[in-house]
């Protein structure tokens, strides 16, 4: 089974993804965490993908294309993938269709307004990965998994948040049209396990079929 996730920087891709690869067994490949390996490699690549991401500008398409290319050779997606971040224009679209075929394109729905309040409130452990939230109950700072200090990504600040989001507009949204035939809406405003569990009803009969 090969997914698309499709939604706005912050409209929850992310955990869905993670909740599918729990109950599917197929891997969630996020090009922004390929893209963040690299960046804190230090290497000239790695610096180069961090300027990008730190304006909130689109990496160029022949480095996420060959660094995408790559990631879905491996063993581990014979059975299928989530693509989460991929992808972002009309035509990497079309350069992943020559590549392999999608069978659904989940789409995350979510107003900007809600996500700008999610992602600048957004806090990640350095140690565990664990991601928290500065407007949640129960807050401290800390990693309520590892103890660890939490920061804030440069991703996830206020100006750079909006240029993400027009980019996202202004790029991005027309490939709700170009999948129309295989897409599945989801709203991602109520709990994480409230949205899941659609999606989670619509995969099982995709995967009877």
């Amino acid at each position: 089974m090969k997914l698309i996730l499709l939604g706005a920087p912050g409209s929850g891709k992310g955990t869905l993804a993670k909740q599918i690869t729990r109950d599917f067994d197929i891997p969630q490949i996020s090009t922004g965490d390929l893209f963040r390996q690299f960046a804190s490699s230090g290497s000239k690549l790695g610096l180069e993908l961090k300027s990008y991401m730190d304006s909130g500008k689109l990496v160029p398409d022949e480095l996420t294309i060959q660094i995408l290319k790559d990631r879905i050779s491996q063993s581990d997606c014979k059975n299928g993938f989530i693509l989460d971040g991929f992808p972002r224009t009309i035509k990497q679209a079309e350069v992943l269709r020559t590549i392999t075929e999608i069978d659904s394109v989940i789409l995350v729905d979510l107003a900007f307004e809600e996500i700008i309040n999610r992602l600048v409130s957004r806090r990640i452990c350095p140690q565990c990965g664990d991601i928290d939230n500065a407007s949640y109950e129960g807050y401290t700072g800390n990693c309520r998994k590892c103890g660890t200090p939490l920061y804030q990504r440069d991703d996830d600040k206020l100006e750079t948040v909006k240029n993400r989001l027009e980019v996202y507009e202004k790029n991005t949204s027309p490939l709700i049209d170009f999948y129309s035939d295989r897409l599945f809406k989801v709203s991602s405003k109520g709990t994480p396990e409230e949205t899941y569990q659609p999606v989670k009803t619509f995969l099982k009969g995709l995967e009877a079929k």
